[in-house]
């Protein structure tokens, strides 16, 4: 693992979210990352902190992004509200295209 405390935040708020059993599904079946993005911002934390846990498992490369989406991708982060500091989703951005958080899916790597 490169970033297991990156895979142990990931995973504690998947089974706190959904569950020991359908945390497990998802992280052996892939998880959708608008499925990890409802769950980690249902996790008592505060939402900055929320946000670089979802961003330390998609740079930990300790979990497969599917569809892949190359070397060259950013992250954007999308607010509630213009001028706001609450980030309510994430989308990936490549060179050829955008995608969204229901179109990314992370599988753990094992």
């Amino acid at each position: 693992m490169n970033n297991p405390e990156a895979v142990a935040a990931t995973v504690s708020a998947l089974r706190e979210a959904h569950g020991d059993n359908v945390a497990r599904a998802f992280l052996a079946d892939g998880v959708t990352l608008a499925a990890l993005v409802d769950a980690v911002f249902s996790v008592p934390i505060k939402n900055s902190v929320a946000v670089r846990t979802i961003a330390r498992a998609l740079e930990s490369g300790d979990f497969v992004i599917s569809p892949d989406v190359g070397p060259l991708w950013h992250v954007r982060y999308v607010y509630s509200h213009p001028g706001s500091m609450t980030v309510v989703d994430i989308v990936v951005l490549t060179p050829e295209r955008t995608f969204t958080s229901t179109e990314i899916s992370l599988q753990l790597r094992g």
